[in-house]
């Protein structure tokens, strides 16, 4: 059976879920889609929900800029884990555009596809979908709100600047 907790994070309150062998999503207030009726329990001593919660409170303090944490994400097409895969390797604090991050995965015409499976990803900040942006430089599409896809790009910006 999943678990689940709720973290109060400054991009408010988030949902950290957990499956048999890891991590399994993490989703905001606003996310679309939300996650199907769970069927989870609370467990707010499951240690890889424990786990994922002392890497947020890093993250978001600026202190931790990777997250190794065992994932136990099936859901989702063969298409959309290559994609989600591609997305842990955009760096710390830089961004993408969708149409390179097409370019990555060896399919450049499959932009519009990118992006759907970018918003699908269960495991919002985890697999870094907040730094994939428009070619154009805008920010678009976030399952957590634009709000906080910018405040997320901002927050690893300012700390990728003092990392070096």
């Amino acid at each position: 059976m999943k678990k689940y907790l709720r973290y109060s994070s400054p991009c408010g309150v988030l949902t950290i879920v957990a499956g048999e062998r890891g991590l399994a999503g993490v989703y905001f207030p606003s996310h679309h889609p939300q996650p199907e009726n769970f069927r989870c329990e609370l467990d707010v001593a499951d240690p890889i929900l424990c786990r994922a919660v002392t890497q947020l409170d890093a993250y978001f303090a600026g202190q931790g800029f990777v997250f190794d944490l065992p994932i136990d994400c099936l859901q989702g097409t063969a298409f959309q884990r290559e994609v989600w895969e591609a997305l842990q390797s955009i760096p710390y604090g830089a961004t993408m555009s969708y149409a390179d991050l097409a370019k990555k995965i060896g399919r450049p015409a499959a932009v519009r596809a990118v992006g759907a499976a970018n918003g699908r990803n269960p495991l919002s900040i985890i697999i870094p979908c907040h730094r994939v942006i428009a070619s154009s430089g805008k920010l678009q599409g976030y399952a957590g709100g634009i709000d906080n896809k910018e405040y997320l790009l901002t927050l690893e910006q300012k700390h990728s600047q003092t990392r070096n």
